[in-house]
């Protein structure tokens, strides 16, 4: 499981053979918009379909300025990208220049959240982000909770699970989500304990796996701990793919599956079904695209 790049490739198509018979994989937290993908879009059935054996892509955002993008290829591609909207903790105001996110920053998104409510399967990526070179104090902390906390006010609205991030923040993570009354969300790539996330695990949480996890012995004892009826599959295209500093895509998405599968001694055929009722049971707007 250590070989990566071009193998992967071969992999994807080794399991698309393997499973042919079997639905398919739903990835639940994926940039599709960024523009690393730009120039391959046009080719969106060849490479992320057909190689992968893949139901449905997640499409999250990180700020307004992308959302209009994503609800274009969710038209563009119907029934396959589905569309998450919300504001990151993290907003870039340049390329060198990143700072957490504001509630000036979600003023410019709510309007636009509010007119796609109808075609949204989730509000996201939302969630906290404590790394030190973007938090230079407890004031960026508050200000980061205080736009999470209206994000899980606007899902709870709108009957929409949050697609969260958390990186150095875990626990405050799972705390603020349970004390906002949070029932439905997906916690992407965690990066904190297993014994912190079996907390989000007791209050019904699913945690989402990318294929970055054949490089990551924190991801590994995560999902030994994790039920695998707590766990779904994501791949954060571009970003978290099997080789460092490589473009991740959604086709990557059976190397989580199949790590997943080595590690709970599980079928492959398990970790996909499994893995895809978890996302429905999240997700339930895929249900109208996606038949069991």
């Amino acid at each position: 499981m250590q070989e990566v790049g071009n193998v992967w490739v071969l992999r994807a198509e080794q399991t698309k053979k393997k499973t042919s018979h079997m639905r398919g994989f739903i990835d639940c937290h994926c940039h599709i918009s960024a523009g690393d993908f730009d120039k391959v879009r046009t080719k969106l059935n060849d490479c992320f379909i057909t190689q992968a054996g893949l139901l449905a892509l997640l499409a999250v955002a990180e700020h307004a300025g992308e959302f209009t993008k994503i609800i274009e290829l969710s038209q563009r591609f119907p029934g396959f990208i589905f569309p998450c909207l919300g504001v990151h903790p993290v907003q870039d105001d340049s390329p060198e220049q990143q700072r957490s996110a504001s509630l000036q920053d979600l003023d410019a998104a709510l309007p636009v959240i509010e007119k796609y409510k109808d075609r949204l399967v989730g509000v996201g990526e939302v969630g906290l982000d404590f790394t030190p070179r973007f938090v230079s104090g407890e004031s960026d902390k508050e200000s980061q909770k205080l736009v999470l906390i209206r994000q899980a006010q606007v899902a709870k609205e709108l009957d929409l699970p949050l697609n969260v991030h958390s990186r150095s923040a875990g626990r405050p993570t799972i705390h603020l989500l349970k004390e906002q009354g949070v029932d439905k969300a997906l916690l992407h790539a965690f990066d904190g304990k297993p014994s912190v996330a079996m907390e989000g695990v007791k209050a019904g949480y699913f945690f989402s796996i990318p294929p970055s996890i054949i490089r990551s012995e924190q991801k590994q004892k995560l999902v030994k701990q994790l039920p695998l009826e707590n766990i779904c599959l994501e791949t954060d295209s571009p970003a978290l793919g099997p080789e460092k500093q490589v473009r991740n895509e959604p086709r990557n998405i059976c190397v989580s599956a199949e790590y997943i599968s080595k590690v709970k001694g599980v079928s492959l055929e398990t970790v996909m079904e499994v893995t895809t009722q978890n996302a429905l049971r999240l997700f339930p707007k895929l249900k109208s695209a996606i038949r069991p």
